[in-house]
């Protein structure tokens, strides 16, 4: 029998902050409790038929059953290049400013890797995406926390970082509109970004997977529109949220030629492309009606207003969001993330994620995602108010 010994950057992993969250809600589930989650930011709603059509169709063809291109069918690129002219004016060049992805989460874990070196700074916000410190530690670098705080809209403050680990940084990822806290980003803070980028020689790795989903007639921008900003970094994009396509892995960087050109040279060593007959269902969902998004998002709004009321109404300090699925809601006082979170789970059978799990910064509240239908999240208010707190 051989010892096994995982490797140190395993060890080094961050706690899987959740696993008593899953043992709990083991617990419940055996009483017979009905479980209500709204722990996963995965849409319920089910991909656009013309999307789901596509695949059928292309999957049945022969020359898709061979191995893609590393970097995207050009097809695919272009209509890349067409959506985001259409949807920010933003031209690209398919060829240099365009690559697909096995989804955005994938492109973003493996940028750290073509500029990161042992001991390099990336700048990472916390609350935030856990993939983006996870990336960097694989690639033997080191995050510099920026905390999103209340009091600045869930934007970090530029200034507060050290001179020095501004000038040693490689990386910075942003987020917005924000995953956890739904933040959106205004242009002035954009702006800010491309002079703090020039200023200290950094790339800028902008996540815009929830662009798309947006209520009240509010429309995102893209990193991209901002004066400079392709010269500084590149901007990821998934289609699982826009298109309810979480599984089917399909998402693409644009933006600074040599950036897209590394993080290229780092899929074609380790993956061998996204399969080309979903890249055709991309290019359906790209170039198709996007009246589906405007369905979603009507559908999303009516779940926000549902439980963004309702806890307001039961004293919960808590901001209705412009954009994202998610509802970011402050815990009540005496309660840390996690025992509010299980408190949740133990006594009304609601599944919500600590904030704590994104980063220390997200102490003190709770993330809850607009991923069921309207009746039973009328049910999640229901439960939570019939609870003493």
């Amino acid at each position: 029998m051989i010892t096994i010994e995982k490797s140190e950057r395993l060890k080094n992993l961050p706690p899987y902050l959740f696993k008593e969250i899953d043992r709990q809600k083991d617990e419940v589930k055996k009483r017979g409790v009905d479980i209500i989650s709204l722990g996963v930011g995965d849409p319920d709603m089910p991909t656009p038929p013309h999307i789901i059509e596509a695949l059928q169709k292309a999957a049945t063809d022969p020359q898709n059953h061979k191995y893609p291109s590393y970097t995207g069918m050009d097809e695919f690129n272009n209509a890349v290049a067409r959506w985001y002219r259409k949807r920010f004016n933003v031209s690209l060049d398919p060829a240099k400013e365009v690559v697909t992805l096995i989804g955005s989460k994938e492109g973003i874990a493996h940028i750290p890797l073509a500029f990161i070196n042992q001991g390099d700074i990336a700048l990472v916000s916390s609350p935030g995406y856990p993939v983006y410190n996870i990336g960097v530690q694989f690639a033997g670098g080191r995050s510099h926390l920026m905390d999103l705080k209340k009091e600045n809209d869930f934007l970090p403050d530029l200034s507060a970082i050290p001179d020095d680990i501004a000038k040693k940084a490689k990386l910075m990822f942003i987020n917005y509109p924000n995953n956890p806290t739904s933040a959106v980003a205004t242009e002035e803070f954009f702006k800010d970004v491309v002079q703090f980028a020039h200023k200290n020689n950094i790339i800028i790795c902008h996540d815009a997977a929830y662009t798309e989903m947006a209520f009240d007639g509010y429309k995102p921008a893209s990193f991209l529109e901002t004066q400079g900003a392709k010269e500084v970094g590149i901007e990821f994009h998934s289609l699982s949220k826009t298109y309810n396509m979480t599984g089917w892995r399909l998402g693409f960087a644009v933006g600074r030629p040599e950036v897209i050109d590394g993080l290229g040279q780092i899929k074609s060593n380790i993956d061998s492309g996204a399969f080309q007959a979903i890249q055709i269902a991309g290019i359906a969902a790209l170039d198709g009606d996007q009246s589906c998004v405007d369905e979603f998002n009507l559908e999303y709004t009516k779940r926000r207003d549902i439980l963004v009321d309702g806890l307001t109404g039961l004293g919960f300090s808590v901001k209705k969001p412009r954009a994202t699925f998610y509802v970011w809601v402050e815990v009540p006082k005496g309660y840390t993330s996690a025992q509010f979170t299980s408190l949740l789970l133990s006594k009304t059978g609601i599944v919500v994620t600590p904030g704590n799990g994104f980063g220390s910064a997200g102490e003190g509240y709770i993330r809850m995602a607009l991923t069921v239908g309207q009746e039973r999240m009328k049910e999640v208010v229901e439960r939570i108010r019939s609870v003493e707190i």
